[in-house]
């Protein structure tokens, strides 16, 4: 499936009022630019280095905030994800799009370790805390450096367990159906 027809898959909205409503709000964007998503990658690695370099626990909430942001509505109220979409991303060339359940997924899993990191710091845990937060350092650097996204692989592999229905994303259903591109 090529860039236009992954355009259109995104949903339209035609009210005038659509972009007021709970369900506008909260969704997720289909497709995702997959530079924009290795910047957020990149921030993610920086502020957890950063986190675990100072011992700033503050920093572990920023972080599972971030995350929250990002999967309630991708990058809208995220301001790393607004970075990354309308300022850096749009640097880098032409988008290269790529199907959102999978990245909503991932980020979702980032949630969990922010939120599991942020609670063991501020339980008393705070060596456990950054093993958890080195962890998604090291996932969000995989993302970042070399496009390989952990929470996507784990995505595919639900998918193919059957755990995620087809349904959820056609597109990553039938990936004999796309074009073989750079």
């Amino acid at each position: 499936m090529g860039t236009a027809a992954l355009l259109a898959l995104k949903p339209q909205n035609s009210h005038p009022l659509s972009r007021y409503c709970f369900g506008a709000v909260f969704s997720f964007p289909n497709p995702v630019n997959e530079k924009a998503a290795r910047v957020v990658a990149a921030g993610v690695v920086a502020l957890s280095v950063l986190a675990i370099a100072t011992g700033w626990r503050w920093l572990l909430i920023v972080l599972a905030l971030g995350f929250a942001a990002r999967v309630a509505s991708g990058p809208r109220f995220s301001p790393l994800g607004l970075l990354a979409t309308r300022v850096i991303a749009p640097r880098l060339g032409p988008a290269k799009l790529v199907p959102g359940p999978p990245k909503r997924f991932a980020q979702a899993i980032g949630l969990t370790f922010s939120t599991t990191a942020a609670v063991l710091a501020f339980a008393g845990a705070p060596t456990a805390a950054w093993i958890v937060t080195g962890a998604l350092a090291a996932a969000a650097f995989l993302e970042s450096a070399f496009g390989l996204c952990l929470g996507c692989q784990a995505f595919a592999l639900l998918m193919r367990a059957g755990v995620i229905p087809q349904a959820v994303c056609e597109e990553c259903a039938n990936i004999w159906a796309r074009p073989v591109t750079d």
